[in-house]
Parts: C-alpha cells; sequence; structure tokens
C-alpha cells in the first residue's frame, strides 16, 4: 500500500522564478567576463590596427549575436520547455542530432567553459600576488565547487548571486567607460592607415571577418537562457524581452569600452603596449585616471566579471544533462530534482566533476578552441531551425517572430559558415577533434535508445 502510494506520488518539478531582468542578468553575466579586458586587442590587431574597423568589428560581432538570439527568441517562444537548442534541434532534424549537440555540451562546451573561467580568475590576479600553477588548480576547483552548491540550493539562490555580482561588475566597467568617453584627450583616428587603404575590398573583407571571429569568443554564451526557459515566468514573453536586451546591453558596453580606450590612450601607446604582450589596455586606462589604485579596481572588475560568468555557466549548462535524462538518453538519475530544492542536483553534481577533471588536465587554450568550433556548428544549425519549423509546424503559435525574416538566417548563416571555414584552416587538428566528439555522441544516443527504457515523464 504504501510502496504504491510512494510510485504514484508526483516527482517534483523546476521551480519558475526567473524574469526578464534576472534572465538577461544570467547571459550578461556569462557574456561580459575577462574577455572584455583582452579580446580588444586582438580585435584590433586583426583590423590592421584600424580603430574604425575594429569598432565595426565590434559592432557586427554584436550584429551577428543579436539575429542568432534572435531566432533562438522565436524557437523558445514557441517552445518554452528547459533543454534550450537540445530541444530545438531535436524537433527541427532529428533527435539524434539534438542528442549529438547535448553531447558535446555535457563533455566539452559545458564543463570546458566552467573550467576554462574558473582557471582565468585566479590568474588574473597574478599581477597583485604570486599564484603558482598549482594554486591555480586548487583555487579554481575550489570555486567550481562553492557554485555549484550555491545553484543547487535553488535557482533563486543562484539568481540573486548572479544579480549582485552583475550589478557590482558593471560599475567598474561603467566608470572606466565614462572617464575614457568624456575625460580622454585623443580623438581616434577612424580613417584607414596607409596599409589597409592599399588593400582589395575583397582582402579587408577577410581582413574584417576574422576580426569579428574574436570579437564573437567575447560574445560567447548567448544561447545560454532558453536552457532554463522551464524555469523563467511567462517564458513567451519574457525569453525574447531577455534574449534582446542582454545581447543589446552587451554590445553597447563592448563597443564604449573599446572606445574609452582609444580616447585615453595614444596610438603609439596602444601599437607598443600590444606588440609587447600587454593586452588589457583597459587596466592602462584604469591606471591613467586613477594612478596605482586603478589595477585594484580593474583586478576586482575581472574577479566579479568571471564570478558571474562561472554562475551563470554552472547554472545553465547542467539542464543539457537534465534535458537528455528527461529523454531516456541518460542514466534517470540525471533527471532527478531535488525534492527541497526544485534544481537538477545530480546534474549539477556530475557537472561539478567533468570541470574539475577539465580543469586539472586541460589550459585554457584547448579548452577555449574546442568550444568555440563545436558550438558554432550548433548554432548554425539551430538558425537554419527557424525556417524548418516553419515548414514543418506552420500551424503552432509562435507568440514571437524573427525580425527581418528570411534575411536574418541567410546573414546568420552565412556568418557562422565563416567561422567554421576559418577556424578548420587554421586549426584542422582541433576542428577535427570539435567533429570528432558530437559523432561520438551519436553512437551514444544509440546505445541509451535501444539498450535503455525511456523514463515515464508524466
Amino acid at each position: 500500500m504504501n510502496s504504491s502510494k510512494k510510485s504514484q506520488a508526483p516527482q517534483p518539478k523546476l521551480k519558475r522564478a526567473i524574469g526578464v531582468f534576472s534572465g538577461s542578468n544570467i547571459l550578461v553575466g556569462i557574456m561580459i567576463g575577462s574577455g572584455i579586458f583582452y579580446i580588444g586587442s586582438y580585435v584590433l590587431q586583426r583590423s590592421g590596427m584600424s580603430m574604425g574597423l575594429a569598432l565595426m568589428a565590434w559592432l557586427l560581432g554584436g550584429l551577428i549575436t543579436l539575429l542568432g538570439s534572435l531566432c533562438l527568441a522565436e524557437l523558445g517562444a514557441m517552445n518554452p520547455a528547459t533543454g534550450g537548442i537540445y530541444i530545438y534541434l531535436s524537433d527541427a532534424y532529428s533527435p539524434i542530432v539534438g542528442y549529438m549537440f547535448n553531447f558535446q555540451s555535457m563533455i566539452i562546451g559545458g564543463p570546458g567553459s566552467v573550467a576554462a573561467i574558473a582557471i582565468a580568475l585566479p590568474i588574473a590576479f597574478r599581477t597583485l600576488l604570486p599564484i603558482s600553477d598549482l594554486w591555480v588548480k586548487i583555487i579554481a576547483t575550489s570555486l567550481i565547487i562553492i557554485f555549484t552548491i550555491i545553484n543547487v540550493l535553488g535557482v533563486e539562490v543562484g539568481k540573486i548571486v548572479q544579480n549582485s555580482f552583475n550589478v557590482l561588475k558593471v560599475l567598474p566597467l561603467i566608470l572606466i567607460i565614462i572617464l575614457g568617453i568624456f575625460w580622454g584627450r585623443y580623438i581616434p583616428n577612424f580613417t584607414m592607415n596607409t596599409r589597409i587603404s592599399t588593400l582589395s575590398p575583397v582582402a579587408i573583407i577577410k581582413m574584417v571577418s576574422f576580426a569579428i571571429i574574436a570579437s564573437l569568443w567575447a560574445y560567447e554564451g548567448w544561447t545560454n537562457l532558453n536552457t532554463v526557459a522551464g524555469e523563467m515566468k511567462n517564458p513567451q514573453k519574457n525569453l525574447p524581452r531577455a534574449l534582446l536586451f542582454s545581447v543589446g546591453f552587451t554590445t553597447i558596453v563592448y563597443v564604449l569600452f573599446n572606445l574609452a580606450i582609444y580616447r585615453t590612450l595614444s596610438f603609439g601607446h596602444i601599437q607598443s603596449a600590444i606588440n609587447n604582450g600587454q593586452l588589457y589596455l583597459g587596466t592602462d586606462v584604469a591606471k591613467h585616471f586613477l594612478g596605482t589604485s586603478g589595477n585594484v579596481l580593474v583586478a576586482i572588475s575581472m574577479a566579479l566579471a568571471m564570478i558571474s560568468a562561472l554562475n551563470g555557466m554552472i547554472l545553465a549548462f547542467a539542464r543539457y544533462y537534465y534535458a537528455a535524462a528527461k529523454d531516456g538518453l541518460l542514466w534517470r538519475v540525471f533527471a532527478h530534482v531535488h525534492p527541497k530544492f526544485k534544481t537538477p542536483d545530480f546534474s549539477l553534481w556530475m557537472q561539478m566533476l567533468f570541470s574539475i577533471i577539465l580543469a586539472w588536465s586541460r589550459n585554457l587554450d584547448q579548452l577555449t578552441s574546442l568550444v568555440v568550433f563545436s558550438g558554432a556548428i550548433f548554432n548554425m544549425l539551430t538558425v537554419l531551425a527557424v525556417p524548418l519549423m516553419r515548414v514543418r509546424k506552420p500551424h503552432v503559435i509562435r507568440p514571437y517572430k524573427v525580425w527581418g525574416y528570411p534575411w536574418t538566417i541567410i546573414i546568420a548563416t552565412i556568418s557562422f559558415l565563416i567561422i567554421l571555414s576559418n577556424n578548420f584552416f587554421d586549426d584542422p587538428v582541433t576542428s577535427f577533434i570539435g567533429l570528432g566528439i558530437p559523432l561520438i555522441g551519436g553512437i551514444v544516443y544509440w546505445i541509451f535508445k535501444y539498450y535503455y527504457h525511456p523514463i515515464n515523464t508524466n
């Protein structure tokens, strides 16, 4: 009798506790990380040291990200379920395609990103404190454990942490932007230099495209809000709003931050710093206005940026495990929801384990290269899922539709193809690994499909 009642007891469900502000903060926290302080140097280098082309690359990178987020907004409002891209690819193509994405997210995308941020945080403080490689690993491990516990305690706890750190993180950035733009003494030269002016239009487009790829790493993470759509209040309306606001806000911050650098530092200083490997130009801006205390301000801002990114990634990525297990394509325990905290606790613990393993076994370059390439493949497939779903399910209610359709789809697809082709020719080994991991996921899919029974989600 008692066992019968237990078997019929309803399973706890994820709690809807995320609104527009909290949802926007999750994405802003993930996107605005340590990259804001050094990616601008790479963008400027790849733009032929042209400030005008560099700012154009930041704007175009934000536009491409915005186009992708518009597609996610339509798919998310149409099907506001926890799981994000995994759900959309399964519906548009086949469950095996969705699972291949999910597998690379579980093995590389999620844990790799978490590990990279956790490692980058103590490294950022090496300018102030002597931190050995061993202690970098120890601190990174501690951070992963602490923020996993925070997110196991409930999405509301994780949300509060995310909101608090984002507000504290953005304030120093805004200070640097205001000081640089309004009190900087240099007028940026937006005209093309002599070397660039001699290039053909095709060569210039190729150069700017290469710079956009660097900027897109700074925007990485824009797909992650959809993974928690099942925990959003009124997701049909709030999901598109949060996506548009967060990507738009991030683009503005990136462009203004780099403009503040150009206003504060002379071109000669910028060129010399980059040539000498000093990529953190934001530090020089802070030191220019605030003296030696500027170093401390930048270090604090970087720490807050990376902590909020780390928390947002841990919150979002664990939902991939949960969604796959709900479909019977992982062991049932991955779909377990904590009876008190209403969070996918086992998925969070396993993500923590994989992240720690990667933090101890790989370096930052190896982690980020795999994440970018494999992510671009599935981002492009997600964009193409919008027209596919309109053809396959024309009568499904769409509370939000992509603006500028079909040009939005065409431009975004071409952009992702450029990213993939550049990475493939520049780093074929990483590209083949990025392709191989999803293919292994396809094999794992068939194993679960034929040897394990799907769990009952009713």
